[in-house]
């Protein structure tokens, strides 16, 4: 019997200590932080399910993820790991993708794994180049040292705005240098070999942002946070929400699902509640927006608010790219047609530059997508029963632009017109085509087709323009003073990726920032243990 899920489309009466508006990793992490202390939290979540990226879906024998597919630094070995055990109860479980969490395809077939040992990585890069071998032992060296002096980083953003300088300079001096730097520019002190950098930023899609635009410091954490391999969820994603806003919920706490925030309730210049869509006002002693820094000045801060200096300094970054995601149902023994537990990705050129984002257009012919990254969550998960017709699931993702998409955004799911539909079929069609070109005895093992574009993204999850990273992590990113757990509006605290980093771990480190700022004596000495 399926457990009850903790969340409705009503709540319970108030009084709150605290809303939280958004329930992705970010969300929750606060809200479950906040009610382990002891607050009454209550979580709004504008679609039909809680979760945010973490949430999943179903089809006749089917179910996806639709945003986890790999997490690094989940095991009690690890700070993040101990705290997500804390928050959950030790109920969430996760298994290891494997010594291989990683297979890299390129052109010419070239291929590398990545395996859960940076060390053993290191030495198969050194195999496979071995006149690199004093660059590749400098850039782990300095990938170590960047990811450590963030903690820093991430500390100095608990602090008001005003101290940003400050703060910066004492707790991230060490990092400054690669906040400011790109990837692209750090690289090139440690190798001219393109075909090595290119291996060296392939995961880039775990940040959203190429090599010649991110910040070095992301790629560092990226890295370091898959030094110990990757794991996913027992049970899938939708565990994640199931297990962390159930700790809301045993505190008196509750996640109304359905409940669209349209603003933020802004009196005597301080955050007193949010108003729904539909007009209800809800009103707490806290409001925290996790929504992503960018969507809360663009979408919910009253419109004075939103021309304020700090206001337009955070809604003049670009987000990341948009994507798309080929979801499928197999029947069949995948395993014997090359899936495995890990995560493939396949290359079309040896370069991470801006054809890396693939250009699609409604009324041109489309081109092979520069990048699949392929994923079959229901190997990956030892609780999935295939049954007789041994059913299991595959996501094909890759990145486009917004714009491309954007025309469609107002019209209903489901009501966006012909146009739409003939396009959205031709991209499926081609993008299931170009799998099949790399992994051809999985065809007659096709059985379900589906595709999710930016505008399916935006109607579910609403994240800027489509991008499952937020604001793009570029230096310019990294120096806006703004993007912290303290917003400049009394009582108003942001929490999320866009407050620490991308991913499931980066949007739950900003949730934590979110609580130390609202607690910061009972949260420190709450996390003191799992340090």
């Amino acid at each position: 019997m399926a457990p009850t899920k903790p969340w409705s489309k009503h709540s319970p009466a108030g009084p709150w200590d605290t809303i939280v508006v958004g329930s992705g990793m970010g969300g929750m992490t606060t809200a479950a932080l906040l009610s382990k202390l002891g607050k009454r939290v209550l979580v709004l979540e504008q679609h039909y399910t809680a979760g945010g990226f973490t949430h999943t879906f179903k089809r006749p024998g089917y179910r996806w993820d639709v945003g986890v597919h790999a997490v690094g630094e989940v095991t009690p070995h690890s700070m993040t790991g101990r705290l997500l055990g804390w928050l959950t109860h030790d109920q969430l479980q996760w298994t290891s993708l494997g010594e291989v969490y990683e297979e890299l395809h390129f052109p010419g077939g070239f291929r590398i794994d990545f395996p859960d040992n940076l060390r053993q990585l290191q030495h198969n890069l050194v195999e496979a180049f071995p006149s690199e071998r004093q660059g590749l032992e400098d850039y782990f060296q300095l990938v170590n040292e960047v990811a450590h002096g963030m903690r820093g980083y991430f500390l100095a953003q608990t602090l008001p705005p005003q101290l940003a300088p400050v703060a910066d300079r004492l707790l991230a001096r060490k990092v400054q240098p690669y906040l400011e730097q790109t990837t692209a520019e750090v690289l090139q002190r440690f190798t001219s070999n393109r075909e090595l950098q290119t291996i060296l930023t392939a995961q880039w899609g775990y940040y959203g942002s190429l090599p010649s635009r991110s910040s070095f410091a992301i790629q560092a954490l990226v890295v370091k946070h898959f030094s110990h391999g990757a794991y996913y969820p027992v049970g899938g994603a939708g565990q994640i929400a199931l297990h962390l806003l159930q700790t809301v919920a045993d505190a008196g706490g509750w996640t109304r699902i359905n409940a669209d925030v349209a603003e933020i309730i802004i009196e005597g210049g301080r955050a007193v509640g949010v108003r729904l869509a539909d007009g209800e006002e809800i009103r707490a002693a806290r409001m925290v927006s996790a929504v992503g820094v960018g969507a809360t000045v663009r979408r919910l801060l009253p419109e004075r608010y939103r021309a304020e200096p700090w206001a337009e300094a955070v809604a003049a970054l670009p987000p990341g790219p948009a994507y798309l995601c080929l979801h499928l149902g197999f029947k069949g023994d995948i395993r014997k047609a090359g899936a495995t537990t890990a995560n493939q990705w396949f290359y079309r050129t040896w370069s991470h530059d801006d054809q890396s984002v693939w250009t699609v257009t409604p009324d041109s012919e489309l081109s092979d997508a520069p990048v699949l990254y392929c994923s079959f969550p229901s190997i990956k998960d030892p609780s999935h029963d295939p049954g007789p017709e041994q059913r299991h699931t595959g996501e094909v993702v890759t990145f486009v632009p917004w714009s491309v998409f954007a025309p469609w955004r107002d019209q209903p799911w489901k009501k966006r017109g012909p146009a739409y539909e003939a396009f959205k079929q031709s991209i499926q069609d081609h993008l299931l085509e170009q799998l099949l070109s790399e992994m051809p005895a999985l065809r007659p093992m096709v059985d379900h087709v589906e595709l999710s574009t930016p505008v399916s993204t935006d109607t579910f999850c609403r994240p800027l323009s489509g991008s499952a990273y937020g604001l793009e992590p570029t230096p310019e990113r990294f120096r806006c003073p703004w993007l912290r757990a303290r917003s400049p509006i009394p009582n108003l605290l942001l929490s999320g990726c866009e407050v620490a980093s991308a991913g499931v771990m980066g949007a739950m480190m900003g949730g934590v920032l979110a609580a130390l700022v609202a607690e910061p004596v009972r949260t420190l000495s709450a996390l003191r243990p799992l340090l």
